[in-house]
């Protein structure tokens, strides 16, 4: 069977390293982007360029329609998926719950939870052996959040990561029978360019002689463990979480 993978939000952080990384075991891999078709295609070129097969893939997840366009370009152009890694997210400015607007909320669930439940349902209709595919596996990437709340940064995307928690959970267990695994990986604080979007650049840096670990993380070291769930080592795990946090 052709290993096809989706990486959404694949055009820079953990999401690159991923993409990267899913090439060299090989997988042809999607690169989703939203908005920066430069990078996007950079990370394609890459790939393509070490051997592997790739394209690059536009779409918001927050729009069901674009959603549903992209898979169907996906199965087109490399076959149908077997892999799916929902990483797209988005964040904001540093801000106490008071500060927060229900357009702010309702923007981070709209990307962070709607978008990976569309990516969950548009894959397991592909996946399922009862629809005729040959299962395969999903792995969600939440966050540390989930667990530690983000208080007075960003109570909202630590709530969204909660119900990607949630998602993992239920539908590992509503699709087990399927041959279709599902798994997690919360991060920690990692060197990517998201930090900048709530307004510290520098965040990993201010915190990290806090953490057990005493260093931030790198992309590439989530990406293994994402690749490790998604690889046959893992066939016989569903369900769980793995906490890439430096002992946080």
């Amino acid at each position: 069977m052709n290993s096809v993978a989706l990486v959404t939000g694949a055009s820079r952080g953990i999401g690159r390293a991923t993409a990267i990384l899913l090439a060299q075991k090989g997988y042809a891999v999607g690169v989703n982007y939203v908005n920066n078709t430069a990078s996007a295609q950079t990370v394609v070129d890459e790939i393509v360029n070490a051997g592997g097969k790739a394209i690059a893939l536009q779409a918001d997840i927050a729009d069901e329609a674009q959603v549903v366009a992209m898979f169907q370009r996906l199965s087109a152009e490399l076959g149908p998926i077997t892999a799916l890694v929902n990483n797209a997210g988005i964040l904001f400015q540093q801000s106490t719950l008071e500060g927060l607007t229900a357009e702010r909320i309702n923007n981070v669930l709209s990307t962070n939870v709607t978008g990976y439940f569309l990516c969950c349902r548009e894959a397991v209709k592909i996946m399922a052996t009862r629809h005729g595919g040959k299962g395969g596996a999903i792995v969600n990437v939440s966050s540390a959040a989930s667990r530690l709340g983000a208080p007075g940064e960003y109570v909202d995307y630590a709530a969204s990561k909660g119900a990607v928690d949630t998602l993992t959970t239920g539908l590992s267990l509503e699709v087990a029978g399927q041959n279709i695994r599902v798994n997690a990986v919360r991060p920690g604080y990692i060197y990517t360019e998201m930090h900048a979007s709530g307004g510290e650049a520098g965040r990993v840096d201010r915190v990290k002689a806090n953490l057990p670990m005493q260093r931030g993380g790198q992309p590439e070291e989530v990406a293994q463990a994402i690749v490790w769930l998604l690889s046959d080592s893992a066939s016989y795990v569903t369900g769980s979480f793995i906490e890439l946090a430096g002992g946080k």
